[in-house]
């Protein structure tokens, strides 16, 4: 196991960065650049200092990079009252007027029968917390990436070349140190299943199986809402 404990360290670590998770690194149209976190910007709101923070409360900083200050999106939107999210089809962030029917196209939601089917991408959900663990080959579909009402929601299916019997592991330390209530846990070599409460409120379910569609392939399926 002491290579998968090394693989759940990584992961996490990098699920926890300013950028989101190692998979993120594997999109064709990332170019790497040299920036720096700019600790002596503040933000005020309306005469208000505000904190720019992620899903998970943690504080961010501006990045300078250039000669130009960058902001994150998602919290410049919320500080300023402004509907924002994700639209995983068509790789853009909606604003304003078009965000809601923006993720109704993007996650493959929407109750008409016309709905487009989820893209293959290697984007993790926006809304999935920055810590969740996914695999860097991860080939990811999204169904659903969405921030109604305050409450953040994610499901989507991943395909990757890592075992069943590590991703099992991966998930099984990740729970345990979110405090997984109303566990049920399977982890073999043909098939994972967790479900439970992350920190007694969050529902999670993870399942994991070999892929039909891909030789060589498991296809694992998450759905996470923060309450």
């Amino acid at each position: 196991m002491k290579m998968n404990k090394k693989w759940l360290i990584t992961a996490v670590a990098a699920g926890m960065a300013l950028t989101g998770s190692a998979g993120v690194y594997a999109g064709a149209k990332l170019q790497e650049i040299k920036a720096y976190l700019n600790n002596s910007i503040g933000v005020v709101v309306d005469g208000t200092p505000y904190w720019l923070r992620d899903g998970n409360g943690k504080t961010l900083r501006p990045i300078t990079y250039e000669g130009l200050t960058y902001l994150p999106v998602r919290s410049v939107a919320e500080a300023l009252d402004v509907p924002i999210t994700y639209d995983a089809a068509n790789y853009k962030v909606r604003i304003g007027s078009g965000a809601e029917a923006g993720a109704s196209t993007g996650s493959g939601s929407g109750s008409g029968s016309g709905a487009a089917a989820p893209v293959e991408s290697t984007m993790r959900p926006v809304n999935l917390p920055q810590d969740f663990p996914i695999p860097s080959d991860a080939i990811i579909a999204t169904t659903l990436d969405t921030d109604a009402d305050g409450v953040k929601k994610a499901a989507f299916s991943y395909s990757t070349q890592e075992s069943l019997e590590t991703m099992g592991f991966v998930y099984n330390e990740y729970v345990k140190i979110k405090r997984l209530d109303n566990a049920s846990q399977t982890v073999s070599a043909t098939t994972v299943k967790i479900t439970g409460r992350l920190g007694g409120t969050s529902p999670v379910s993870i399942t994991g199986k070999p892929s039909t569609a891909r030789p060589g392939f498991n296809i694992f399926t998450i759905t996470w809402s923060e309450s």
